[in-house]
């Protein structure tokens, strides 16, 4: 087992029976008697991810409430099933070739069985959030399902002008990453308590944990190691995408330094050297440093959410996360 998945099972060691459960229920969202979307299906399940969010879902119903009830599961499952959609759409559209380690579904299945296949995961996540019948937890998975689109597609006006300021940045991926891994956790607390000190609570923790998470994502892209990304590195800079650490740089680079930057963002090759040479530059101008203090920053912010709860195994959990974040990078 890869050494951090590892370090996740310790850490949701507290929750794993819900875990089991929550996997149950996702295992039978994906059946179908389409036989190519179980087909999809199956794969999707053998090559899945971390449940992160899923697993958040869970965490907070337990800070929040004594044990979480049947719709923190479905909540689980629908947010679960929405990040997915939106993976499987996001390989459409930039053309990707992995996932994980292994040949995309638009790879494996073409570009319309992805697009097919990503609808169906959202009409299936759709049909379990109505199944909770809580308005106000169909307002803020509709919400967060609009700030994602808006996200994406300021991202894509972006690599158009390859222009972005450190604020607009943050907006960015807090439209198409935080606000999932937040409403993640407030759903958490909307399926317990309901009580707006509680959503609230878990709402900024997941916002913030969500921020550390894109930035460390970032800094993966362009200093990670392809087995630990399962993806090619410099698959950011491929796609044009200024991401914190090139865009702190270019605040400290001399002008002959940020015209070569400039060049190797906008050439059409961009090789391993090229790309190498690029993270040699953002290096150096303190980029990687800078983004990486950012990611703790977030973290501590987080930390912050929730330090008014009882100490408890599962808030213990919480606490871990966001460790777990930043010591992937280190």
């Amino acid at each position: 087992m890869r050494k951090d998945l590892k370090e996740l099972k310790q850490i949701t060691a507290p929750i794993l029976e819900d875990i089991k459960v929550f996997e149950q229920e996702f295992r039978d969202a994906l059946k179908s008697e389409v036989r190519l979307v179980n087909t999809i299906g199956k794969y999707i399940l053998r090559h899945k991810g971390k449940h992160i969010r899923p697993i958040l879902t869970i965490l907070a119903s337990r800070v929040c409430g004594e044990k979480p009830s049947l719709n923190s599961y479905r909540a689980a499952v629908m947010i679960e099933l929405l990040h997915v959609a939106t993976l499987v759409h996001d390989d459409v559209v930039d053309d990707a070739e992995k996932r994980r380690g292994f040949p995309s579904i638009n790879r494996a299945w073409k570009n319309k069985g992805a697009v097919l296949m990503g609808d169906f995961l959202m009409s299936t996540a759709l049909i379990n959030i109505v199944g909770i019948k809580d308005f106000e937890a169909l307002m803020l998975i509709s919400s967060t399902a609009e700030k994602m689109s808006a996200g994406e597609i300021f991202q894509i006006e972006k690599t158009i002008t390859r222009t972005i300021s450190e604020t607009d940045y943050y907006n960015m991926i807090f439209q198409k990453t935080a606000s999932l891994i937040s409403a993640s956790c407030e759903l958490g607390a909307i399926t317990v308590t309901g009580k707006e000190k509680d959503r609230e609570a878990m709402r900024t923790y997941g916002a913030k944990l969500g921020m550390a998470f894109q930035i460390r994502d970032d800094l993966f892209d362009l200093f990670g190691k392809e087995e630990d990304i399962g993806k090619n590195v410099g698959a950011d800079v491929k796609r044009n995408l200024m991401t914190l650490p090139v865009i702190h740089s270019y605040k400290t680079l001399s002008k002959p330094a940020a015209k070569e930057v400039k060049k190797l963002l906008n050439g059409s090759k961009k090789s391993r050297k090229n790309i190498g040479r690029l993270r040699d530059i953002v290096d150096a101008a303190g980029g990687q440093e800078y983004a990486r203090n950012k990611m703790d920053e977030f973290g501590n912010q987080a930390l912050d959410a929730i330090a008014e709860y009882p100490d408890s195994p599962y808030k213990q959990s919480m606490t871990e996360l966001i460790a777990f974040n930043s010591q992937r990078i280190r």
